[in-house]
């Protein structure tokens, strides 16, 4: 399958300025599968080291001089093989267990940047929370994420209509392939195992057991990388995600993870979902005209969705009869699929939702270059949406989104996009303003 993020790792290769380059994410988003296909692409070898559970060969190796130099001549006598600064990439993979691996980066950058080297890593963030110490200034980072909509579309083989949707964004042809199209994602999801068994199998039970070993996967590390009583408590707000979205509450509230919950007891275990990748935290803002929006968030007021629709889903226990009946998913569980689909495909941005003094909510806005674009996540076909009427009339914004199951149209400065024509959101935003 191919990934948008393998142009970014050309670029790298390719930039005069290039630094070692660390490639982050969630467990199982396929950083490994895609440093893997990018040296099998654009160099004549890649040199690989897993440093996961690793052997005490490879921790002496590290924990002795890392001079870049003697690193490499290390490595090529324990991989059995040339590694050239110029046709080899060096690929160090879950480089956070073993730190002097991580802080070699550093010289690699300072005293051998002819040399191609790439690092993945999963728990960071967590790793970094207990002292790991991190090169600074000396290394390139990308974010990898599950596949979003467009990249599933691909993986379905459907990557002309789509070409022929962006050139005609109006014309709401293939809706029906589109939409089914949607509704598998929102049942599949992104994550690179889950997709690619189903593009083989088109078995919804295989999609659930894999999703929930992912999932496992995830509980199995809080008990692993956290203490005995962190992890139960990062375990509570992890199962309590589906329930945040079906009281349709503003922000998230500790009382859904346990009755009485306060914040103090809980905020680390937050930190610790979002330093693995797990969780993403869209925070509240209460202005719609000012810039940069993130100056003016509320860090007390958030809410927290899910790395993953498909995952999230198999967390909620939503079957796929469901998603499978052409309105039962929108008519349900308040819609917590749709906005959670939305998030997922705008992750590109700094997300935010907006309350008002009225208790008005506006789903999302972010900052579009130097204009603030509210959006209004519309589960089905009814559209009406107070909230951003209020939204568009205290600010007027250029352009407003509402993303629905109506057709794809511009009404005046109010776009609508149908939320499986969400791969040309960027398209659509950047077009409306000038036809306004």
């Amino acid at each position: 399958m191919e990934r948008k993020l393998m142009s970014s790792l050309i670029q790298w290769k390719d930039s005069k300025g290039r630094k070692p380059l660390l490639l982050e994410g969630a467990r199982q988003v396929g950083k490994t599968w895609l440093l893997k296909e990018f040296g099998k692409r654009y160099f004549k070898n890649v040199a690989y080291v897993n440093f996961q559970n690793p052997s005490a060969e490879i921790t002496e190796l590290f924990d002795g001089s890392i001079e870049p130099h003697r690193i490499v001549g290390m490595l090529e006598l324990y991989l059995d093989m040339k590694i050239s600064a110029t046709d080899t990439l060096l690929f160090f993979d879950e480089v956070q267990e073993v730190p002097r691996a991580l802080t070699s980066l550093k010289y690699f950058y300072e005293d051998a940047p002819e040399y191609h080297i790439v690092t993945a890593g999963s728990l960071l963030g967590v790793f970094l929370h207990k002292g790991t110490s991190f090169p600074v200034g000396k290394i390139d980072t990308l974010r990898l994420e599950p596949l979003d909509f467009e990249e599933f579309i691909w993986a379905n083989g459907r990557e002309k209509m789509l070409d022929y949707i962006k050139e005609h964004p109006f014309e709401n042809k293939f809706k029906e392939v589109f939409y089914d199209l949607f509704k598998y994602y929102l049942f599949i999801g992104g994550m690179p195992a889950v997709v690619a068994d189903w593009i083989e199998t088109h078995d919804f039970d295989n999609v659930k057991i894999n999703q929930e070993k992912i999932l496992n996967n995830y509980r199995n590390d809080f008990s692993k990388h956290a203490d005995h009583t962190s992890a139960i408590r990062i375990r509570q707000v992890f199962e309590s995600l589906p329930a945040q979205f079906a009281k349709k509450n503003d922000k998230f509230m500790y009382g859904v993870v346990k009755e009485g919950a306060r914040a103090r007891e809980y905020e680390l275990a937050i930190e610790w979902l979002l330093d693995a990748g797990i969780v993403r935290r869209v925070n509240n803002v209460k202005v719609g005209d000012k810039i940069p929006l993130k100056a003016y968030a509320e860090s007390s007021a958030f809410k927290l969705y899910f790395v993953d629709i498909g995952l999230f889903r198999c967390l909620a226990d939503i079957p796929s009869d469901v998603i499978q009946n052409k309105d039962a998913v929108f008519d349900e569980f308040n819609g917590l699929l749709a906005e959670q689909f939305v998030l997922q495909e705008l992750t590109r941005y700094n997300i935010f939702f907006w309350t008002s003094e009225k208790i008005s909510e506006v789903d999302f806005v972010i900052q579009y270059g130097a204009n603030v674009v509210p959006i209004e996540v519309k589960s089905g076909t009814n559209v009406k949406a107070k909230s951003l009427k209020q939204f568009r009339d205290k600010y007027s914004p250029k352009i407003s989104v509402r993303f629905s199951l109506k057709d794809t149209r511009l009404d005046d400065d109010l776009l609508n996009i149908s939320l499986y024509y969400s791969p040309i959101f960027d398209m659509l935003v950047a077009y409306a303003p000038k036809n306004v």
